[in-house]
């Protein structure tokens, strides 16, 4: 067990392309997460998967040999429906995949298809299912008066799945920002909301957290941006050449795998 005051200090974890690559874990990841529940380091799972539900991304967990709670995860739709609720937007067009939509609550989701004015429209991942007929149809209802908000579900420029790398989010929000000329509220990664959110869930500060990712830019250098110590892993979407710019992350790691040696060396030692 590690020394009481060390467990002030806790750790967001990314999922894909840190702890799973598509539905393969990485090497030495369920040992790692073992690790981290046997020393009770507060910590929580965040991404930017915004086309599975919670309890989807739960269920995938099982099937990968490791178990989490609800409340261990936190997600742009969950973070997407704090802040519309606070800004009293209640009737929303949602751009999710089915399986994403049961995140939202205590809002009016009207279809896609419905000419209906809005107070927001929520894009989310949609893989495959872009194309331009629906791309179109989000920006059709963002030139509606009274001009309703764009709110991306983060901005994620790629991922990489089992058959490359793959547009997230973030080229669609450009197209339609650039179209409609509109700015998006950004409620996932790489939004300093996002990270605000996370850790009011583990009641810490982000100078006693850590943020452990694949993504220099949406993971490491956002999590920097707001005081959080990033954890560059070189699995998932990791290039050496991400190294060689200006982002310069706190610790690197060639995988979660490495983390319990790093952490007892560095954070134990050096909480």
């Amino acid at each position: 067990m590690l020394d009481s005051k060390v467990c002030h200090n806790s750790l967001l974890i990314d999922l894909d392309g840190v702890i799973y690559q598509g539905d393969r874990l990485v090497d030495g990841s369920l040992e790692s997460l073992d690790w981290l529940k046997r020393c009770q380091i507060p910590h929580l799972y965040v991404t930017n998967t915004t086309s599975r539900s919670r309890a989807a991304l739960l269920e995938k967990f099982i099937g990968l040999g490791f178990e989490a709670q609800l409340e261990e995860v936190m997600t742009p739709i969950v973070a997407a429906n704090q802040w519309l609720h606070t800004q009293q937007m209640y009737k929303i067009a949602a751009f999710v995949t089915p399986s994403a939509i049961c995140d939202f609550s205590g809002v009016e989701i009207v279809s896609s298809e419905c000419d209906e004015a809005v107070d927001a429209i929520v894009i989310g991942d949609l893989g495959d299912a872009w194309d331009y007929q629906l791309l179109n149809r989000a920006f059709r209802l963002l030139m509606q008066e009274p001009r309703p908000q764009l709110v991306a579900l983060g901005m994620t420029r790629y991922w990489r799945s089992q058959d490359g790398l793959r547009l997230d989010v973030a080229p669609f929000i450009k197209a339609l920002e650039h179209a409609a000329s509109c700015e998006a509220c950004v409620v996932g990664k790489p939004a300093a909301a996002f990270f605000a959110a996370s850790l009011a869930l583990l009641h810490r500060t982000a100078e006693q957290a850590y943020m452990i990712g694949d993504d220099i830019v949406g993971d490491i250098d956002a999590a920097q941006a707001c005081g959080i110590r990033g954890i560059q892993v070189r699995t998932g979407k990791f290039r050496e050449t991400d190294l060689s710019g200006k982002i310069k992350p706190f610790a690197v790691l060639d995988s979660i795998a490495d983390l319990p040696a790093w952490w007892e060396q560095v954070v134990v030692d050096n909480p």
